[in-house]
């Protein structure tokens, strides 16, 4: 990595180590348990601070930590279920905020980038490399990323820290690695943020997109369709009777022939709706009915 001493120095100071606790009773805490560290970066010098949703989801107690050692205790101030960002806020002022990159910045393929993450209360750690991948990326817990920034920098630490250009411009928020695709992460592009804003800050939420239809489910796309891999237990999959190793073949009779088209035709529809699913299930099709739910009521807070 060809970078000054002094400006990964400052880019150090931009990253916190974060430290949730959450109730057993939550239903995050049979996914992710009950303590979780995490990383954040300062985007406020009033003590704004950005990070990933899945590290502060359920939260009863937030604290963040500082290079120097400080530890004060933290708010969520917003959550986006959907990107998978969210916004912390402690009470101190005069902290150096990490400078965004312009709206709708050109990035290109082969572009040099530092990735920066807690690794403890007062450590970090930093990692070079190039972008590899702009576009589309989903997962299997109901995630489609319209614009997904994958890196070779892998994420040194804990999940929410920083991707930064070679001029210190905050790209977007380290999310997640992918080593079983290759040796690299996956960051949330900054512009998720930037264009919600306001509507974070104000509501907690993202008011200004339709609300999504939610299966609770983690899915792998195969041959025949989609195949349910696991169910959010408690959750509307769950409850409506849909069990591992199901094969989802339509939604309220549209194909489904992959992962991307059962997040387009569930995302037609609102949480609430009871929707008829067609699965195969030892080699026999099944209809199951399932009344959908809204994630972030699920996930709400304690």
């Amino acid at each position: 990595m060809d970078a000054s001493v002094e400006f990964v120095r400052h880019l150090l100071q931009t990253v916190v180590n974060i430290h949730v606790s959450v109730p057993r009773a939550h239903p995050s805490a049979r996914i992710l348990g009950t303590e979780r560290m995490g990383s954040g970066i300062i985007i406020d010098a009033a003590g704004l601070i950005l990070t990933v949703n899945y590290v502060v989801m359920g939260a009863q107690t937030v604290e963040v930590g500082f290079m120097k050692g400080r530890r004060v205790k933290a708010e969520i101030v917003g959550q986006d279920f959907e990107t998978g960002i969210a916004v912390i806020r402690v009470k101190r002022q005069g902290l150096i905020p990490a400078p965004l990159a312009p709206p709708a910045v050109e990035l290109e393929r082969g572009q040099p980038v530092v990735s920066v993450a807690s690794t403890g209360p007062q450590e970090r750690r930093v990692v070079g490399g190039v972008i590899t991948y702009l576009g589309e990326f989903e997962a299997y817990w109901e995630y489609l990323l319209d614009r997904g920034i994958v890196s070779s920098a892998q994420n040194p630490g804990f999940g929410g820290g920083a991707l930064y250009s070679m001029t210190g411009a905050l790209l977007g928020v380290l999310y997640l690695n992918l080593n079983e695709i290759a040796r690299g992460s996956l960051a949330i592009p900054v512009d998720c943020y930037r264009e919600h804003e306001s509507e974070l800050l104000r509501f907690g939420r993202v008011t200004s997109r339709p609300r999504r239809a939610w299966l609770g489910v983690f899915v792998h796309a195969i041959e025949e369709g989609v195949v349910v891999a696991g169910i959010v237990p408690e959750g509307p999959g769950d409850r409506g009777g849909l069990q591992e190793g199901d094969i989802i073949v339509s939604l309220e009779a549209h194909e489904v022939c992959s992962r991307k088209d059962l997040y387009q035709s569930l995302w037609r529809h609102e949480p609430g709706e009871r929707l008829t699913l067609e699965v195969l299930r030892d080699s026999k099709t099944r209809r199951v009915e399932i009344t959908t739910g809204d994630r972030a009521e699920f996930f709400k807070q304690p």
